[in-house]
C-alpha cells in the first residue's frame, strides 16, 4: 500500500508545469512577482502531450524565473472562455497579472526557450 501511495501521490518536480483550476488559476497565474505561462490543454489532443513534454523538459530551467503551470480546458471552462481559449495547445504568458504574449498549436523547442526568456 505505501508504494502506491508513494507512486500516486507524489507531487511535480520543480520545474515542471503545476497543474491549476479555474478556482486557483487567479491566485496562482495572475500572482505579482514572477512571470507565468499557462498551457490551456485537453487530454484528448495529442500535439498537446508534445507540448507538455516540451514544458516538462525546459520547465527546470526556469525555476525562479518563469512560473509554468497547464489547466485542463475540458475540467475547466469558466477560465478557458475568460481567455477565449478556441484550440489546443494554447500558451498564455502573463506578466503583472496581464496576458502579454499567446501561442496557439505546437512550437519548436528553440523558439518556445526565446519566449521564455524574453518573459523572464
Amino acid at each position: 500500500m505505501g508504494f502506491f501511495k508513494n507512486l500516486f501521490n507524489r507531487a511535480a518536480k520543480p520545474g515542471k508545469p503545476r497543474p491549476i483550476t479555474d478556482e486557483t488559476f487567479e491566485q496562482e497565474a495572475l500572482a505579482p512577482g514572477i512571470p507565468a505561462v499557462v498551457n490551456f490543454w485537453s487530454p484528448r489532443c495529442p500535439h498537446c502531450q508534445v507540448m507538455s513534454g516540451l514544458l516538462d523538459e525546459i520547465g527546470p530551467d526556469y525555476i525562479g524565473r518563469v512560473n509554468i503551470f497547464k489547466l485542463n480546458v475540458l475540467q475547466n471552462p469558466t477560465t478557458t472562455t475568460q481567455y477565449q481559449i478556441q484550440g489546443t495547445p494554447t500558451l498564455v504568458f502573463f506578466r503583472k497579472g496581464r496576458a502579454v504574449d499567446r501561442i496557439v498549436g505546437l512550437m519548436p523547442l528553440k523558439p518556445l526557450r526565446n519566449k521564455l526568456d524574453n518573459l523572464a
